[in-house]
């Protein structure tokens, strides 16, 4: 497949997905809340298998995202770009040194960025140091996403157990308070477990019916 299929294949991906995730009920709960009046730049990190769940809450424009230079990546590139999102091109895989070098030029540049931090491969739910190396160089906040949502598909034939809410599904996001990243750098359990609480706290809410939540402003 050439590299002009594979852009408009990610882009019709794009549009569908955003036509997909309209129908969603999303709601979002905050235990950090960035000051908007001053640019605060964010890192925020969450697992890999998350991002559709994820990409249905509102953010801040400009938010910037890493995707790997594979050919499947550019199918990834042109559908996140489609969502309004800023692609950055490299990987802990491959081009690792350069992919860390573009997210701190868009820290330093004013955009926050979205990490799956146990990507691109694995192992599930054990967190890489870039996130939290890129945090703490650009001095930026490393923030913790959790997500649920229900009805949703588990695709189990995946290493990252992919999630995808169907449509009229309710998602709920969750964020953590921030991490100290020069902490999670040294030690990347601290960074999985803020993780995991923050999902933890998504799921709770989600079954528990939570009622008004605090929405993020953009």
């Amino acid at each position: 497949m050439t590299v002009l299929l594979r852009t408009l294949l990610g882009t019709l991906l794009g549009l569908l997905v955003r036509l997909w995730a309209w129908t969603w009920r999303v709601q979002c709960y905050q235990d950090f809340v960035a000051a908007r009046g001053r640019r605060e730049r964010v890192v925020w990190a969450f697992w890999h298998g998350h991002q559709m769940a994820i990409v249905g809450a509102p953010r801040r424009a400009g938010t910037g995202v890493l995707v790997s230079w594979s050919r499947d990546g550019e199918i990834q590139a042109a559908a996140l770009r489609r969502l309004g999102l800023r692609v950055h091109r490299g990987s802990s895989s491959r081009g690792g040194a350069a992919g860390l070098r573009r997210l701190l030029r868009a820290l330093q540049g004013g955009e926050d960025i979205a990490v799956a931090v146990d990507g691109p491969r694995g192992p599930r739910h054990r967190a890489k140091a870039g996130a939290a190396r890129a945090a703490a160089r650009a001095r930026a906040h490393l923030v913790p996403v959790g997500a649920a949502a229900a009805p949703a598909v588990r695709l189990r034939g995946v290493w990252d157990h992919f999630m995808v809410p169907l449509p009229f599904a309710r998602v709920v996001v969750q964020t953590g308070a921030a991490v100290e990243a020069s902490n999670a750098m040294a030690r990347p359990v601290v960074l999985e477990r803020a993780i995991a609480s923050a999902s933890a706290l998504a799921r709770a809410r989600l079954c528990r019916g939570a009622a008004q939540p605090m929405r993020v402003k953009t």
